[in-house]
């Protein structure tokens, strides 16, 4: 792998940001995390980052062990991430209302694996294609997932910031995990929080794909997003991970 990486969080128009982006890239596999906090100021800004902290702290145990059965040893790898957050927020009493989603990718020279919690996405992409996303833990997506709305309905259903599932130190939720075949030549994955994939159509999205693509053009999808929310622009996180070399 020979891999190109961008990343790009703003505020939007909150006062606060409350998303938190991680990643290590090591001779033999590269991790990338985005998570956007939820449950008021303080208590969102920490969830997200001691959640990729914990995933980070844990990164050289489970790497070493992701060989022998991949999805177990990533489920894991997260549940003892959470373990971390929970240690990290020592016995701090906004524990209990602090909550996070994640977006996560691992990638070494045999597999791709995509995990998420929440609402945040993972985007599989070649430049002709949207190949495949996660599905959001949310009731819009649930009514997608049934016929009751359609894809361009769902980012701005009325009930999009209702999460089904959310990771929080206190509470265990399963987190869904995805294997893949190795990242292809020119292949992209794109991890981003809901304020940056709500207001941005399929084939914008798509231009991240583009071989030639790089951070200004993410600045200038975020900035997009921003404008399009109209002065309510939700935090906003994304990363684009690409495979340069077979």
């Amino acid at each position: 792998m020979q891999l190109e990486f961008f990343q790009f969080t703003n505020p939007g128009d909150r006062q606060y940001n409350q998303d938190y982006m991680a990643h290590i890239i090591e001779n033999d596999y590269a991790l990338f995390i985005v998570a956007d906090g939820l449950g008021g100021h303080q208590a969102g800004e920490q969830a997200s980052q001691f959640f990729c902290q914990g995933m980070l702290n844990c990164s050289h145990t489970y790497s070493k062990k992701i060989a022998s059965n991949p999805a177990s040893v990533f489920s894991d790898w997260i549940d003892e991430a959470v373990v971390e957050m929970k240690t990290l927020f020592d016995d701090d009493l906004i524990a209990d209302q602090a909550y996070t989603t994640c977006a996560i990718l691992y990638l070494d020279n045999d597999r791709a694996i995509a995990a998420h919690c929440g609402d945040s996405r993972v985007y599989r992409l070649n430049p002709k294609e949207i190949v495949w996303r996660t599905l959001d833990h949310s009731v819009p997506q649930d009514l997608l997932s049934v016929g009751l709305i359609s894809e361009e309905e769902l980012a701005h259903h009325p009930e999009q910031n209702h999460l089904t599932r959310s990771i929080n130190a206190n509470r265990a939720q399963p987190v869904d995990i995805k294997l893949f075949s190795p990242i292809l030549k020119n292949e992209t994955f794109v991890l981003c929080s809901d304020g940056f994939w709500g207001n941005i159509k399929p084939d914008e999205l798509l231009q991240l794909a583009d071989l030639d693509s790089n951070i200004v053009n993410i600045n200038r999808l975020a900035m997009l997003s921003v404008y399009r929310a109209n002065g309510n622009s939700d935090n906003l996180t994304v990363m684009t991970v690409r495979n340069r070399k077979d």
